[in-house]
């Protein structure tokens, strides 16, 4: 998939996976400084010691955090829209955490574009039904259906949408 693509090729799209990101290692640097930023600091995410007693073996990152890296997977892995002149979340209508992310891990997005819906006549609501996979295991760490809305120029709104 393009890394740019055009509001007038948003309805070819739909229904297709639109694009993979790279890999993200997650690891305890990462996880310390959002359990910081969230005052989570339950010991399954910031005692290494403790954490591999556990059946994890180790410390694992927040279902939260693993989340919050949508964005960055976004940027890397779905096109941008050429004439998008502001992006904001809409937010989710399903979210499953599926398997813990372990300290170290490497995770990326995946990106199905599900729905495109104009709304007004300067915006857009993509739906994506994302998967973020952990590298070396089966089951995916999270799938979200995830929405979120661009705003471009009207005069740049193809015609006939």
């Amino acid at each position: 998939m393009a890394s740019e693509i055009s509001l007038a090729d948003i309805s070819g799209i739909v229904g297709t996976e639109v694009g993979v990101s790279g890999w993200i290692v997650v690891d305890q640097a990462r996880i310390d400084r959002f359990a910081d930023a969230t005052d989570d600091h339950q010991f399954i995410h910031c005692d290494p010691a403790r954490a591999a007693e556990t059946p994890f073996g180790g410390t694992i990152a927040h279902g939260f955090l693993t989340l919050s890296l949508l964005s960055a997977l976004s940027f890397d892995g779905a096109p941008q829209i050429r004439e998008q002149t502001m992006g904001i979340n809409y937010g989710f209508d399903s979210v499953r955490f599926l398997s813990p992310v372990k300290v170290g891990a490497r995770v990326r997005g995946r990106f199905l574009l599900a729905e495109a819906r104009f709304r007004g006549a300067h915006m857009l609501m993509l739906t994506y039904d994302v998967t973020v996979e952990i590298e070396n295991e089966k089951k995916p760490a999270l799938t979200a259906r995830w929405m979120t809305i661009i705003q471009f120029d009207p005069r740049d709104r193809p015609e006939g949408s």
